[in-house]
C-alpha cells in the first residue's frame, strides 16, 4: 500500500532532508510549509516539511507531531531555500530557520496568536443589581460590540463585572485576532506628489517595460545623492501592484525603516494596498504577525532590513533594494548569505524586476553594468536642479588640531550656527576614547576574549568591547606599574560632543550612534528633531551618513576620514568613497546650498579625491585597475574558511591539515593561507583563515564540493565557517 512520505529539513547543522512517514492521523493536517517534531537519532528535532508524495513508507521513521495550523511559508519558496543553502553550502534547516521570523525558527512553543476579548449586549432585558454593572451594561447597549482594551479606557477595573454580566446571560463574550502593527497609533504622513525629471521619467519607462514584460530583469538606478531615488521605487511599485503583482523593498539599516515606511504610508495609505515591515528592531510579536499577514496575502507592499529577503510573498513583481553597496547586507555569522544576492536570485526564479539603488554602486555592480548584464538606470543630477555641494579636504598634517576638530571646521561650525542652519559631523568611532593607556609605563587595557583594545564610554565609566561586549569599570591604579597617570586617547563620538559642547555652550547638540539609538525608537524620535529644527548639530557614527533626508542641513564635517581607509581589506578604499560621498550627499538638500569639509591625514589619496570631486566614474576607473592586476572581484571569486576554536594548536593543526587536502587538487584555485585572522581572537576563539580565490567559479565550486569530506576530518572543539563571497575579511 503507497503511504505519505514527507521531506523534511531538520532545524540542525547537519546535512538532509530527511524521509519522514506521515501516520494516517496527520494527513490532513500536514502540508508544506509547516515545522514539524519528528524523532532524529537518540532525541526529537523541529524541522520543516518541503515536499510530499506518495511511496513506499517501509523501514521510515513517523513524524510525531505537526506543530502549525496554516504553513509558515508557500511551497514556491523551496527552490529558493534549496538554491540559497547550495550556494552558501549552508545546511537546508538552518537556512529556512534564518529565514523565519524570531519565535518561529525552530522552538516548538514560538510567538502565539494575539486574541482580544470582545463583550456584546444579548437582548435580554432588565437591569444587573450592582452599580457598575449597570454602568457597563449600558455603555455596552449604547456601544455595541466593544473590545476589552476600549473598555479598560472608560472603567478603572471591568474585569469582575464583566465575568459577572456575562455569568447572568447580559453580555456574550467573544474574541478576534489582533495584529500586533508598529504603526498601527501612527498616522500616515501626508504625501507630496510631485512631477518626475526627466531623468526619473526615462527610469520608469525602462522598469515599466520590464514590468510589463513580466520577465526576470535587473536593473542599476545610480543617482546622486539628493537626485529621487525614492521616488522612481514609489511609482515602480505603484506600476507593479496596478498589474496584480507584489514589491519588497530591502533597506540597509533598520534605523532607515521608519523613514521610508513613512514615505510608503504616504502614498500607499489604503487597506488594498496594506504594507508589512519586517525587521530585528521589532517584536517577536510584531514580526509575526506581520509574516503572518504576508503568508496569507495580506500586504502588498514588504519593507524590511536584510532577512526580509525571505519574506513569504507570492506574485512577486518588483524587488528594490536601497543602497545596494552596503555592506550590512551580508550576514557576518551563521548563514552568511548576502541579501542583495539574494534578491537578484529570486527576482530570477520569480521573474521579477530587481532594481538596485545606489548613489555609490558597488564596483561589482557597476561592472555588471557597464559590462551590458544588468540594464543602466542613471539620475546624475538633484531634483529641482539642486547642485552637489562643493567639498573641501582639510590636510591634517598641516591643520594640527589641538582637540578633534580644526580651526577651519570650528569656524564653519560657528558661521553655520550664526545663520540658522544644521551641521551634521561623522565619527566613525563610538565611545568616549578608542583606548586608555598609562602615560607612565605603556600600559592599554584589551579584552580577555577579542585581545583588542577597550574602548572607553566616559558617561558610564565602563571600558567596553564593541565585538564580544565584555565590560569593566576603568582601574584608578596602572596594573603594569602602579601608576596614577591613566590617560584616555583618541577620540570617539562622546568625546567629541563633550568638545562640542564646551565650544557651543548654547548650541542643541545630539548624538547618534549604538549607544544612544539602543532604545526602540530613539533613531527615530532623533531624526524627527533633526526634521522638526530641534538640533543644530548632530554627530555621529556611520548611521548619520546613510538614507537621511534633512532639508535644514547646510554643512557636513567629517571628523575621522581615515579611519576606514587602512583597514586590511581591499575593499578599504571602496568604503571609503561611500562613506564620504553619502555623507557629503547629507548637504544642500534643502532650498539652501551645502558645504562639506573632510578632515584627512591622506588628502592626496584617490578615494578622498574623487569623493571631493563627487565623481564616481573616476574612482572606478582608478579602483578597477588594482581588482584587475590583483584577480579580486569582479575579475575573480573568493571564499573565505575560517578555522576557529578555543585550543590554538588544535586550531592551527585542523586549519593546516584543511589547507593541504585543499591545495592537494586546487586546479585553478589559489588556496592562501592559512594565516591568522586580523582578528586573531574573538570572543575567546582563536581564528585561522584560509583565503580561496579562482578567477572562474566553476572550479572554485568543484573545489568547494570537497569540503564536506575534509570537515568530518576537523576535530572535536574546532569550528570550520564557510564564507562565499565575504564582504568583511576581518
Amino acid at each position: 500500500m503507497s503511504a505519505l512520505i514527507a521531506s523534511v529539513a531538520v532545524a540542525a547543522p547537519v546535512a538532509g532532508p530527511f524521509s519522514y512517514l506521515v501516520p494516517d492521523p496527520l494527513r490532513e493536517r500536514a502540508r508544506v510549509g509547516m515545522r514539524l517534531r519528528v524523532p532524529f537519532g537518540r532525541r526529537s528535532a523541529i524541522g520543516y516539511l518541503i515536499a510530499l508524495e506518495e511511496g513506499e513508507g517501509e523501514g521510515l521513521k513517523a513524524i510525531a507531531e505537526v506543530l502549525d495550523e496554516a504553513p509558515l511559508f508557500p511551497a514556491e519558496l523551496v527552490p529558493f531555500y534549496r538554491r540559497a543553502a547550495d550556494y552558501y553550502l549552508h545546511p537546508l534547516g538552518e537556512v529556512i530557520r534564518a529565514a523565519l521570523p524570531a519565535g518561529l525558527s525552530g522552538r516548538e512553543d514560538g510567538v502565539g496568536i494575539l486574541h482580544e476579548r470582545i463583550f456584546s449586549p444579548t437582548e435580554l432585558s432588565g437591569e444587573p443589581a450592582g452599580a457598575l454593572q449597570k454602568e457597563i451594561l449600558g455603555a455596552l447597549r449604547r456601544r455595541g460590540a466593544t473590545p476589552l482594551s476600549a473598555l479598560r479606557e472608560t472603567f478603572a477595573s471591568p474585569h469582575v463585572p464583566l465575568g459577572r454580566l456575562v455569568e447572568l446571560g447580559f453580555l456574550v463574550e467573544t474574541s478576534r485576532e489582533v495584529r500586533r502593527d508598529p504603526f498601527l497609533d501612527v498616522p500616515p504622513p501626508a504625501d507630496v506628489p510631485v512631477q518626475p525629471t526627466a531623468e526619473q521619467a526615462a527610469a520608469l519607462e525602462v522598469i515599466d517595460a520590464a514590468l510589463e514584460g513580466g520577465a526576470f530583469t535587473p536593473l542599476l538606478l545610480h543617482g546622486v545623492t539628493g537626485s529621487g531615488k525614492t521616488e522612481v521605487y514609489l511609482r515602480a511599485i505603484a506600476a507593479a501592484l496596478s498589474r496584480g503583482r507584489r514589491a519588497l523593498v530591502l533597506v540597509p539599516e533598520i534605523a532607515l525603516t521608519p523613514q521610508l515606511v513613512g514615505r510608503f504610508r504616504a502614498r500607499f495609505g489604503g487597506q488594498e494596498k496594506e504594507i508589512a515591515v519586517l525587521h530585528s528592531g521589532l517584536s517577536d510579536g510584531e514580526r509575526y504577525d506581520a509574516w503572518r499577514a504576508i503568508v496569507r496575502g495580506g500586504a502588498s507592499i514588504v519593507i524590511g532590513a536584510r532577512s526580509a529577503v525571505f519574506a513569504p510573498l507570492t506574485d512577486l513583481g518588483i524587488i528594490v533594494v536601497d543602497e545596494e553597496h552596503e555592506a550590512s547586507y551580508k550576514q557576518g555569522e551563521g548563514f552568511r548569505y548576502h541579501a542583495r544576492d539574494l534578491a537578484l536570485l529570486r527576482g530570477q526564479m520569480s521573474g521579477a524586476t530587481v532594481l538596485l539603488g545606489s548613489a555609490t554602486p558597488a564596483l561589482t555592480t557597476y561592472h555588471r553594468a557597464l559590462t551590458g548584464a544588468i540594464g543602466y538606470l542613471p539620475l546624475a543630477g538633484r531634483v529641482a536642479a539642486r547642485p552637489l555641494p562643493p567639498v573641501e579636504l582639510i590636510d591634517l598634517r598641516e591643520a594640527r588640531p589641538e582637540g578633534s576638530l580644526s580651526e577651519t571646521l570650528l569656524t564653519a561650525l560657528e558661521e553655520n550656527l550664526a545663520s540658522g542652519g544644521q551641521s551634521l559631523l561623522l565619527l566613525n568611532r563610538r565611545g568616549f576614547a578608542p583606548f586608555i593607556l598609562c602615560a607612565d609605563c605603556g600600559t592599554t587595557f584589551r579584552c580577555p576574549n577579542c585581545e583588542i583594545t577597550l574602548t572607553f564610554h566616559q558617561g558610564r565609566r565602563l571600558l567596553r568591547c564593541h565585538y564580544c561586549d565584555y565590560a569593566v569599570p576603568p582601574p584608578e591604579l596602572c596594573p603594569g606599574c602602579g601608576g596614577l597617570d591613566i590617560r584616555p586617547e583618541g577620540a570617539g563620538t562622546e568625546r567629541l560632543e563633550e568638545e562640542l559642547s564646551t565650544a557651543f555652550p548654547t548650541a542643541r547638540i545630539a548624538r547618534m550612534d549604538r549607544d544612544t539609538t539602543a532604545r526602540k525608537g530613539a533613531h527615530q524620535q532623533l531624526a524627527d528633531r533633526m526634521i522638526g529644527r530641534e538640533i543644530d548639530i548632530l554627530l555621529g557614527t556611520q548611521m548619520v551618513a546613510k538614507g537621511h533626508d534633512f532639508a535644514g542641513v547646510t554643512l557636513v564635517g567629517v571628523i575621522g576620514a581615515d579611519s576606514t581607509l587602512n583597514f586590511p581589506d581591499f575593499r578599504s578604499a571602496e568604503r571609503t568613497f561611500a562613506l564620504l560621498a553619502q555623507v557629503a550627499g547629507r548637504a544642500g538638500r534643502g532650498e539652501a546650498p551645502g558645504r562639506v569639509l573632510i578632515q584627512t591625514w591622506s588628502p592626496e589619496h584617490y578615494a578622498l579625491q574623487c569623493a571631493a570631486a563627487h565623481d564616481y566614474r573616476r574612482f572606478y576607473d582608478e579602483e578597477i585597475v588594482c581588482r584587475r592586476e590583483l584577480g579580486y572581484p569582479p575579475f575573480g571569486y573568493l571564499v573565505n574558511l575560517v578555522v576557529s576554536g578555543i585550543d590554538p594548536g588544535k586550531v592551527g593543526a585542523a586549519a593546516a591539515a584543511l589547507a593541504a587536502g585543499l591545495d592537494a587538487d586546487c586546479g585553478t584555485v589559489e588556496v592562501l593561507g592559512p594565516a591568522p585572522c586580523p582578528l586573531a581572537r574573538l570572543r575567546g576563539r582563536h581564528r585561522v583563515q584560509i583565503l580561496l580565490k579562482a578567477p572562474d567559479r566553476p572550479p572554485l565550486r568543484r573545489l568547494l564540493c570537497r569540503l564536506p569530506a575534509l570537515r568530518r576530518k576537523v576535530p572535536a572543539g574546532v569550528l570550520l565557517a564557510v564564507d562565499v563571497d565575504p564582504v568583511d575579511m576581518l
